[in-house]
């Protein structure tokens, strides 16, 4: 037996120990040669029942509502696919998109895989010059953008190499560019007729590449294969709860982000369900009225969202019938939280836990209670194991080992764009070490402690801040927090804790210090606690904790 035999074998056992749970049924992957993830999410659905349903809903505050059928969207990205055959495109060629919810967006990122093209989606809250270092770095050679964000990046796009074509959407002028070919999408689309077969791509071959936080000031390309969407089957089945009956998925995020191009667009849409996503104002009253509005079967969100919803709003769930099950990811979902949505819409929300590199691959299920703080279970076919970083054997239940996952999986990524030692460092041995630590308790549930730099090492403890945020979350006047270590003297570290209050708030650092002692062990409790309005995030709203510092702080106590 092999090494990722036994660390199978040590999952399993560990999953399953459990009496009162009924074991996970045995997961077989099945990888075509030859798979297109375009092709998946739209012509597959052409000649069948589903053919004529609604595929996506975008309600845009300015535009309004629209639509498309399976059929039309799988007509508008085989179109695109030809548009980037004639304008002499190659296979493998990257194609940037930077557009908002629309469309546009699944026309072009899917329609770029149909040829055979790697997609590079990108988020609209990047500046011209960041989204000139992807150009760069991706070596784009067609950007597709709206012309309201043309009007910016335009100047700042020159003298790069690659990038020959610029495709435009929206409403405006379609303003010319030297040295860049610039086209309005719209016009281009509608002036095919006929279009080629999809590019035939076998499963292994490069799809989409997206971008993420770099360790080194730089966002780090992630490259993923056509197989990434079979590699997200079991989420389709564990962490989704999809039925037969026409679900509606509404999704709280933007299409540029990993989370919301699996669970928002790629899962649905391959297995014949409706998105529906907005584009607009973030206002919590949006979520629940457009929920009612399309009869939304199942909602998709960040913890923020759900928070802001159950703050800001009245609604409940007489004013959402349609909704029956809900999901959350990015970061932990606090356990107040948990319990104000179960007690207001009568529903759980159900939380998984993923990354760029291998989208989402923990998570809660229906079939097994949800155990709050704890971010659920290894969906079948994915062979999580906890390793021991040093001698690469999985970890006993109840140690810290880094989650690793064997190279085989159909859901990994193949490698970083540009960065050979960056991929080597991480993927060796016939794993991948994704960076990140956590424990098995007995009953098999995993327990996510974050990355190695997040950990927190105080006074020879080793405190996850996860843990410290989930207990200062439950309180009613915290908003949100972010817990980190802080050095005071040389190999002396205190845990401390920045807090944003609810609005209105009269409560006092103090009284928060002394929540954190009666909740959590001594050493895990907060020695400081600083009350802040802000905490610095990445585009996507996730903390970044090596940027949480005093410099921040309105006000400080001292336990």
């Amino acid at each position: 037996m092999n090494q990722i035999q036994q660390a199978s074998l040590s999952v399993t056992q560990a999953v399953t120990k459990a009496q009162n749970f009924a074991p996970f049924e045995p997961w077989v992957w099945h990888v075509p040669e030859y798979f297109n993830i375009g092709v998946a999410c739209t012509d597959k659905h052409l000649c069948t029942a589903i053919e004529n349903s609604v595929a996506m809903i975008v309600e845009d505050d300015k535009l309004g509502t629209s639509q498309a059928t399976f059929a039309e969207l799988a007509m508008r990205t085989s179109r695109f696919a030809q548009l980037l055959h004639n304008l002499g495109i190659e296979v493998g060629d990257r194609v940037l998109i930077r557009l908002p919810n629309s469309l546009d967006y699944p026309t072009a990122f899917l329609g770029a895989m149909k040829r055979g093209t790697i997609a590079v989606p990108t988020s609209t809250l990047l500046t011209a010059e960041e989204v000139l270092y992807l150009a760069k770095d991706s070596g784009a050679a067609v950007l597709v953008t709206d012309k309201l964000a043309w009007q910016t990046l335009r100047g700042e796009l020159q003298g790069l190499p690659a990038l020959r074509y610029v495709l435009l959407c929206g409403q405006g002028a379609t303003v010319p560019a030297a040295e860049l070919q610039v086209l309005d999408l719209d016009t281009a689309l509608q002036a095919i007729t006929t279009w080629d077969a999809s590019h035939p791509t076998k499963a292994d071959d490069p799809a989409y590449l997206v971008y993420t936080s770099g360790t080194t000031g730089y966002p780090k390309g992630v490259l993923h294969a056509h197989r990434a969407l079979i590699g997200r089957e079991p989420a389709s089945k564990y962490w989704f709860d999809f039925s037969q009956n026409g679900d509606r998925i509404m999704h709280s995020g933007k299409f540029n982000w990993t989370y919301v191009l699996g669970s928002g667009l790629m899962d649905p849409l391959y297995l014949g369900k409706t998105v529906i996503v907005h584009e607009g104002k973030n206002d919590a009253n949006t979520w629940p009225r457009l929920i009612a509005k399309h009869g939304a079967t199942i909602f998709v969100g960040v913890p923020t969202i759900y928070r802001q919803i159950l703050q800001k709003t009245t609604y409940s769930q007489k004013d959402t019938p349609s909704l029956r099950y809900c999901m959350s990811a990015g970061e932990h979902l606090s356990d107040e939280v948990l319990e104000q949505w179960r007690a207001r819409f009568g529903i759980d929300i159900y939380e998984a836990v993923g990354m760029s590199e291998f989208s989402y691959y923990l998570c809660e299920t229906k079939s097994r209670p949800i155990r709050p703080g704890s971010a659920g279970f290894p969906q079948p076919g994915h062979t999580i194991q906890l390793l021991d970083p040093e001698t690469l054997q999985p970890v006993a239940v109840g140690e810290e080992g880094v989650i690793s996952v064997p190279d085989s999986d159909p859901g990994l990524f193949l490698y970083y764009w540009n960065l050979p030692e960056e991929t080597a460092k991480l993927k060796r041995d016939g794993w991948f070490f994704t960076g990140d630590y956590a424990r098995f308790d007995e009953d098999g549930y995993l327990w996510f402690l974050g990355r190695k730099d997040d950990i927190i090492k105080s006074f020879g403890f080793r405190v996850s801040p996860y843990e410290i945020e989930r207990v200062l979350k439950s309180h009613p006047a915290v908003a949100d927090c972010a817990a980190v270590g802080e050095e005071i003297d040389k190999d002396k570290v205190l845990v401390v804790a920045y807090i944003i209050l609810q609005p209105d708030s009269n409560v006092t650092a103090d009284e928060l210090l002394a929540f954190g002692k009666q909740h959590l062990a001594a050493y895990k409790a907060p020695k400081v606690i600083y009350i802040t309005q802000q905490l610095p995030r990445t585009k996507n709203g996730k903390i970044l904790r090596r940027e949480v510092n005093p410099s921040i702080a309105l006000n400080r106590s001292s336990a």
